[in-house]
């Protein structure tokens, strides 16, 4: 079995489809001085209506021989409020009660003075990737001497370009010294409707509904 990370949001955003690739890595050191690197490359798209397509996908070594299967298939639908996980080699699909989330096409972080002990943030100012434009933010966290049983202070850094027209963080980077490093990049960036197959379930399958006793959120 491979190793899964969670490393992407994307956002429901009306009237603004692409489709690219999430390319994933994560570096570790370990106290031997082995480093391990696994990665993946997995596809996303959302639609004029907001729709969202996402695959999961297993994190393996980047090395050309180990093959990273898609674990699941995401599809979020805003305006049916529907959210559909999809295990294609199961046929099986649950589907549940989606709400998408309020959204502001502004980057999250605010460049005012931090309070003592909070992360500290910095402006990286703003530069083109991939064909978008881009806002950079770097954040800075201490985690204290004893705070966690370390016996030295320890420095988390977080790195992000955020694109507003896409919603999203083009390319995000995480430097932990618990986890070790995770980058994430867009790329193979297309804006435009993509191929609307790609909101279909898979053929055949198996449809749980979760949505009995649920309710959308207002």
């Amino acid at each position: 079995a491979g190793e899964v990370l969670c490393s992407f949001l994307t956002r429901s955003l009306p009237g603004e489809p692409s489709s690219a690739t999430v390319n994933t890595e994560w570096i570790r050191h370990l106290a031997d001085g082995t480093t391990i690197t696994v990665g993946n490359h997995r596809a996303i798209a959302r639609d004029r209506k907001g729709r969202i397509f996402q695959e999961r996908r297993v994190l393996v070594p980047d090395d050309g021989q180990h093959e990273s299967p898609v674990t699941q298939i995401e599809i979020s639908d805003p305006v049916s409020h529907e959210f559909y996980i999809c295990v294609p080699q199961e046929r099986v699909c649950q589907v549940e009660i989606f709400s998408a989330p309020a959204f502001d096409r502004n980057p999250p972080a605010r460049f005012a003075a931090s309070p003592p002990r909070s992360p500290t943030l910095e402006d990286l100012g703003k530069q083109s990737i991939g064909g978008v434009e881009t806002a950079g933010t770097r954040e800075t966290a201490v985690i204290e001497t004893g705070a966690i049983g370390n016996d030295t202070p320890m420095i988390v850094r977080r790195e992000f370009w955020y694109s507003p027209q896409l919603g999203v963080n083009v390319v995000s980077q995480l430097s932990d010294p618990r986890l070790g490093i995770q980058n994430f990049e867009v790329s193979d960036i297309v804006l435009g409707e993509p191929d609307p197959k790609l909101f279909e379930l898979p053929s055949r399958s198996k449809v749980i509904d979760l949505r009995e006793h649920a309710r959308i959120p207002k």
